[in-house]
């Protein structure tokens, strides 16, 4: 320290080649919401082309079912297609979701990893038709509850036809795979339902004695079904259903042959006083904002959700043309991250400016302040370089390290700022006592004396937060994904840290109090 007081503008010189350093790994970053958070277990969630019928979808299911457990760590595989009996699941037919728990690591292949069993189910699991989303189950639930979103990134058209929406979501289906980091894409058939109709004659019917209701109570029961009684079983109830057989209403012809009786007891056929036929249809309608609205799933891998979002953002602009009437909401996890983003850009300058309002109130001087805050740039280089290296990605978990990392460095400067104050006062009332002018040489030595005396409190302040976090950041388990990322700026901001500010921070305040000694100031 004594050596660098002697040398202050090369100091500073040094101190900001180190920020612009920083500057390329900033600049490498890539920017996501949270860090992915391994649940231990995994949700295999693909959608197939609406229309699908009950059988093939039962099919589908073994089939991709069997291919998971085929995996020799796969402990137990639970999928379903559809709904379930509630509200709050409005799953279509089309889409499978699948729990993947896995077998302890002491029972995996010798050298493998979770990565390798997740790469292993991705290149196993391939099935015509079907869009393939990997996702975890606890965060997929929460995006779809709050987003509707189960992957990634996702585009919600809106717009007053669904037709045209559709239309919107295929182009998007092929313009998506030529961005670098697609896995899938599978937009949602909004218009491409099929169901059957049945047109009731009036006419028809009224000539052979029935009306309307006689010919849809037939309709009700012998096709929909009906509850018609309830049978009890201890404590448990069971409802009856009651309806024809399968083989008399699996198509269109075998349902235009169902017999009705009229009133006079002759025998007609549904064919007789109806038209029957398949009509195509929504087989879903979703709206937001008050728009009709169709939705479009990315699934990612290799590339940071920012970036992605970007890149495929400026392609979607010059390949897909919207009618009037028509817009593209980026939504999933991009759309936390925007509002993560928007917040972030309200609370970060507000907190410096109570971090600088509450410094100015301790010192009562503006240079001090100033020489704070300009140590905090130095302390995010260290920061950035190690993100960069490890391949972090700026998140909400990041931010939270870089705040903590402000407030640790500015207690730093703090500190130093004051032992510097009274071993410059202590200077210039030895002068005073001996009638002695203030000089360069003597004003040095006593900044550099005052810098030695915090040198091991600093250090030992340096060493007890690293050996703290390093744990934090190298550990593993549940939820050690975003530790690391709230760690590891922390560590890296640290190191560059304490040499920097042991540093540049004497050079400073000795440049700022010879200036004001040459200016006749008071030094205080």
């Amino acid at each position: 320290i004594h050596r660098v007081v002697h040398h202050p503008w090369i100091v500073l010189f040094a101190g900001i080649v180190v920020i612009l350093t920083s500057l390329f790994p900033a600049s490498q970053l890539g920017s996501e919401f949270m860090p992915p958070l391994d649940e231990g277990d995994y949700m295999y969630m693909p959608s197939a082309r609406p229309g699908i019928s009950a059988d093939k979808a039962r099919q589908v299911l073994q089939q991709t079912d069997k291919l998971i457990m085929s995996v020799p760590e796969v402990k137990s595989v639970f999928g379903k297609m559809g709904r379930a009996q509630t509200a709050t699941d409005p799953a279509p037919l089309a889409m499978d979701e699948a729990i993947i728990q896995f077998k302890p690591e002491s029972e995996w292949r010798p050298g493998i990893t979770r990565a390798d069993i997740y790469k292993e189910l991705q290149q196993r699991v391939h099935l015509p038709g079907l869009t393939n989303a990997w996702v975890f189950p606890i965060k997929t639930r929460i995006d779809m509850l709050s987003t509707g979103i189960k992957t990634p990134v996702g585009i919600k058209v809106g717009g007053p036809d669904l037709a045209v929406i559709q239309r919107i979501g295929e182009q998007l289906e092929k313009v998506l795979p030529q961005v670098r980091g697609t896995t899938s894409v599978y937009s949602e058939r909004v218009a491409g339902g099929r169901y059957i109709d049945i047109d009731i004659d009036r006419a028809r019917a009224a000539r052979l004695g029935l009306n309307i209701s006689d010919v849809q109570d037939v309709v009700r029961t012998a096709i929909g079904g009906m509850n018609v009684t309830e049978t009890v079983e201890g404590l448990e109830r069971y409802p009856v259903n009651l309806r024809y057989p399968r083989d008399w209403r699996d198509s269109v012809t075998a349902l235009r042959q169902l017999p009705i009786v009229t009133a006079r007891g002759s025998q007609v056929v549904l064919g007789d006083v109806a038209r029957v036929y398949i009509a195509d249809g929504p087989p879903m309608i979703k709206s937001e904002a008050a728009q009709l609205s169709g939705w479009t799933y990315v699934d990612i891998a290799g590339r940071d959700v920012g970036s992605y979002v970007d890149a495929a953002q400026k392609l979607v602009a010059a390949k897909v043309k919207l009618p009037p009437g028509y817009s593209l909401t980026w939504s999933g996890q991009y759309e936390y991250m925007q509002k993560a983003r928007k917040n972030l850009i309200t609370v970060v300058p507000i907190t410096l400016f109570l971090i600088a309002l509450l410094l100015y109130m301790a010192f009562r001087r503006l240079a001090p302040v100033l020489i704070i805050l300009g140590t905090l740039p130095m302390a995010l280089a260290g920061s950035f370089w190690l993100l960069y290296l490890l391949g972090y990605n700026l998140s909400v978990a990041v931010a939270v390290g870089f705040i903590a990392l402000a407030g640790v460095t500015t207690e730093i400067g703090v500190v130093l700022i004051i032992y510097l104050d009274l071993a410059v006062s202590a200077y210039r009332q030895r002068c005073k006592a001996a009638s002695q002018s203030l000089s360069y040489e003597g004003l040095r030595d006593a900044v550099s004396d005052g810098a030695l005396q915090r040198l091991r409190p600093i250090t030992m302040t340096f060493a007890a937060i690293v050996a703290g976090l390093l744990p934090i950041m190298f550990g593993s388990g549940t939820g050690s994904e975003v530790m690391s990322r709230i760690a590891a700026p922390m560590i890296g901001g640290m190191v560059s840290a304490l040499l920097l500010t042991m540093l540049v921070i004497p050079a400073l305040y000795l440049l700022w109090q010879w200036r004001c000694l040459r200016t006749h100031e008071i030094l205080r």
